[in-house]
């Protein structure tokens, strides 16, 4: 082989891998590349962190020099940001928060690889607030609601007979219905009772009380509850039989029940949560020595603090509601 055909092999294989790893190259920077996430919490600074309260509606700016991001803590005070594609992940990235009555918190912060937890101070002239407008006192705190119940009140009883008439010892031949061993001819009936309208059978129980019991099956074996039609069939590869079918009658009847419930108080926040059933929530209070009832509504409002309510796993509702200015627990 010649030396010029030898350096055209080596170029040619030197060609065809770089053209490869452009290739590569050139889907490797295809991949869709995804933006940096920065999630955390505000808290109010407290000197105890049972009194470390979570503070909605702050304002949540990502700043690189220029606002990159924001957004807003929601009522349990989670706050996420995605910040652009073009940035770095190790790109210095400040977090400023904001909100009336606190001071304004500045968080740096590089990359999205933990969560933070932001504890914004009260203002002086708030916290000053706070201890010189202590006027009206908040006490014996309630929560009132209703859910649904069911009781079932026993109106009467069903009780009937039926027979399965049949002639014993006669070959099955493979006619169905059979015998469970196949052997013996059998007979089947069935019997339906029907509770009445909004009724329901509990209860229900059905026997053989006359005849060749030993060669009869009934179905189904368990018979079901809370229904209002009940069928029955029995099967006999015998002489004829009688069976007794019994159940008790009841009428299902839809109530209120009323509940309590008490919230906890810590600081000037009180929070409880409600089942998913609940409702005609209110609050039962003693405002100024006065007895009064808050009825919440879908936008929970009262004259003496600022409620947020928020769903969460098993549809449980979750409400915290933090004093007004001028009110104490």
């Amino acid at each position: 082989m010649t030396r010029g055909r030898k350096v055209g092999i080596w170029a040619g294989i030197i060609a065809a891998t770089a053209s490869g790893l452009a290739a590569g190259l050139l889907v490797r920077h295809r991949r869709p590349i995804k933006p940096l996430i920065l999630e955390g919490a505000v808290v109010r600074r407290a000197s105890q962190a049972d009194k470390e309260q979570p503070l909605s509606d702050v304002e949540v700016t990502a700043t690189d020099g220029l606002v990159v991001a924001s957004g807003r803590s929601d009522s349990s005070g989670f706050f996420k940001l995605a910040l652009p594609i073009r940035m770095r992940p190790d790109a210095p990235v400040t977090l400023n928060f904001r909100r009336p009555g606190y001071l304004p918190l500045e968080l740096p912060v590089t990359g999205g690889a933990r969560l933070y937890v932001a504890k914004m101070t009260p203002t002086a002239q708030q916290h000053a607030a706070s201890l010189r407008d202590l006027q009206v006192t908040v006490s014996n705190i309630s929560v009132r609601y209703t859910v649904k119940t069911t009781t079932a009140v026993n109106v009467g009883s069903a009780v009937k007979t039926f027979q399965v008439v049949n002639a014993g010892s006669a070959p099955c031949q493979y006619e169905e219905p059979c015998s469970p061993d196949g052997r013996w001819k059998a007979v089947t009936s069935s019997i339906s009772l029907d509770a009445g309208e909004g009724n329901v059978f509990r209860n229900a129980r059905v026997s053989c009380i006359a005849g060749p019991c030993p060669f009869t099956k009934i179905t189904p074996q368990r018979l079901p509850s809370d229904v209002r039609t009940l069928k029955v069939t029995a099967y006999d590869w015998s002489d004829t039989a009688t069976f007794l079918v019994e159940a008790e009658i009841f009428h299902p009847m839809e109530s209120d029940e009323v509940r309590k419930s008490y919230p906890v108080i810590f600081g000037r926040v009180l929070d409880f949560t409600l089942p998913a059933s609940a409702e005609g929530v209110c609050i039962e209070a003693d405002v100024g020595g006065a007895a009064i009832v808050f009825p919440l509504g879908p936008d929970p409002i009262l004259p003496w603090a600022e409620c947020h309510d928020r769903v969460i796993q098993n549809e449980t509702q979750v409400y915290r509601c933090e004093l007004a200015p001028g009110y104490r627990f």
